[in-house]
C-alpha cells in the first residue's frame, strides 16, 4: 500500500471516530462516557484533533459543573489583587540578594506563586521554546501519534488529560512530556520539532532551579544549599501543554484546579492568559509579562517547610483564542526507583512547631496524585498528621 494511501486512511478513520464524538455531544439518551472516553482516546489526535474536525460545540465528556466554571470567587471586585513579581537582577549582590530572599519568602508563604523577571534566560530561547511546542502539535497527526501513551514511565509521552479516564470531566488541552534530567532518554526520542531547544532550554531551566533552590533555603533561615544539598533539584520533568481555541469556553476549562506534586514549578508561557492561582479565597488572573517566568510552590517543598511555604490551588480557563502554549517545569524526581523519605526539615522543627507531615518518598507521592486524577482533594491530606 502507498504512503498516500496509509494517509488517506488513517484520515478516513479518524474523521469517522470523530464524527461519533461530535454526534454524540449534547446527546443525553444514548450517552456512554466510557466509550466516548476510548473513541476519543483511539483516534490519539487529542483536542487538537477534535478543532481540526471543525467541532463546533464541546462534546459532553469534557463539561464541567457549574460550580467549576463559573466561580463567584472570580469577582471582578479583586482584581486589585496581584501575584508578587521578583526581579532577580542583583542576586549577587549582598544587599539585593537579601531583599530579594525576603521577597521570595513572603511570596512562597502567602501566595505560593511569583513571577520572576531578569532571569538570565534569554528572551529568543524563550520565544524558540514557545514556537517548538506549537510546531510539534501543529504536525500531521501521524507524525505525533508515535509518541501516544497512557503509561505514566515513558520519558517522553504525550496525550491528552493524564487522568482522562479518572476526571470527573476532560480537560480542553493536550501535553507532551519529557524527562530532562537526571538519566534523560536518548536524544533522538525527544520529538525532532522540539528536540534541540528542549535541550537547550533544560539547561538554563536548571541553573535557574537551583538559583531559586538557594533563595528558598535562605529564606527558610537554612543554608543556601540545604534544599539542593536534599535532592530537590535532582531531576525535572517537561509538561508541554497546548490548549487549543474553544468553542464554548464557558463549558470546560484548560485545566482543572490542582496544587503541583513536586518541589517547584517553573512556568513559560505565551501571550495567552488564562492561569489562575487561588488567594485569599478569590481566584486571581495571573496574566502573562512580557520576559517574565511563573513559579510556585509545590506540594513536596510545603511538606519539607512544614507549612513554612504553601502549594496554591490554580487553574487554567479555557478561551475562545488560541493556542495558549505553556511548559511548565517540574522539578521531582519521581523517574527514580529511590526509597528516600522526604519529610519536614529538622532544622524548621521545635516544641511550638512540631512536624505537621509523615515522609514520603518522591514516587509514591505522584503515583497517589496519579491514580486519584484531578480534580481531587490533595494529597497533602494523606500525610498529614
Amino acid at each position: 500500500m502507498s504512503v498516500f494511501a496509509l494517509c488517506f486512511q488513517f484520515i478516513e478513520t479518524m474523521t469517522s471516530s470523530l464524527q461519533q464524538i461530535m454526534a454524540s455531544t449534547g446527546n443525553g439518551l444514548d450517552y456512554d462516557k466510557e466509550q466516548e472516553l476510548k473513541t476519543f482516546d483511539d483516534t490519539k489526535a487529542g483536542v487538537k484533533g477534535l478543532v481540526d474536525s471543525g467541532i463546533q460545540s464541546v462534546p459532553k465528556f469534557f463539561v464541567a459543573s457549574s460550580e467549576e466554571t463559573c466561580n463567584e470567587k472570580s469577582d471582578l471586585r479583586h482584581t486589585h489583587f496581584n501575584v508578587p513579581i521578583i526581579d532577580l537582577r542583583d542576586i549577587d549582590k549582598v544587599g539585593a540578594r537579601c531583599e530579594i530572599v525576603k521577597e521570595i519568602g513572603i511570596a512562597s508563604s502567602t501566595w505560593g506563586f511569583f513571577q520572576v523577571v531578569n532571569h538570565d534566560i534569554p528572551q529568543d530561547i524563550a520565544d524558540e521554546v514557545i514556537e517548538s511546542i506549537q510546531r510539534f502539535n501543529e504536525q500531521p497527526n501521524h507524525v505525533k501519534e508515535k509518541f501516544y501513551s497512557r503509561d505514566k514511565m515513558k520519558k517522553v509521552r504525550f496525550n491528552s488529560n493524564f487522568d482522562l479516564y479518572k476526571a470527573r470531566f476532560a480537560n480542553w488541552r493536550d501535553t507532551l512530556s519529557c524527562l530532562m534530567a537526571p538519566n534523560p532518554p536518548p536524544p533522538e526520542e525527544y520529538p525532532e520539532a522540539c528536540r534541540e531547544i528542549l535541550l537547550k532550554f533544560s539547561k538554563y531551566v536548571t541553573k535557574l532551579g537551583q538559583d531559586l533552590f538557594k533563595l528558598l533555603s535562605e529564606a527558610l533561615g537554612l543554608n543556601s544549599n540545604h534544599l539542593t544539598n536534599m535532592g530537590c533539584a535532582d531531576g525535572h520533568v517537561f509538561y508541554c501543554h497546548y490548549y487549543p481555541a474553544c468553542p464554548e469556553p464557558n463549558l470546560t476549562l484548560g485545566h482543572t484546579k490542582h496544587r503541583d506534586p513536586d518541589f517547584l514549578t517553573i512556568l513559560l508561557q505565551n501571550q495567552i492568559g488564562g492561569l489562575q492561582v487561588l488567594h485569599d479565597n478569590h481566584w486571581v488572573n495571573i496574566p502573562p509579562v512580557e520576559g517574565a517566568l511563573v513559579v510556585n510552590v509545590g506540594e513536596l517543598l510545603q511538606v519539607i517547610s512544614n507549612d513554612k511555604f504553601k502549594a496554591a490551588e490554580h487553574q487554567v480557563l479555557a478561551n475562545c483564542a488560541g493556542p495558549r502554549l505553556s511548559v511548565a517545569c517540574f522539578f521531582t524526581t519521581h523517574f527514580e526507583p529511590s526509597e528516600k523519605l522526604f519529610s519536614p526539615i529538622e532544622e524548621l522543627l521545635s516544641d511550638d512547631s512540631p512536624p505537621l507531615y509523615r515522609g514520603t518518598t518522591v514516587k509514591a507521592y505522584i503515583d497517589f496524585f496519579a491514580s486519584a486524577g484531578l480534580p481531587a482533594y490533595s494529597s497533602l491530606t494523606r500525610l498529614r498528621l
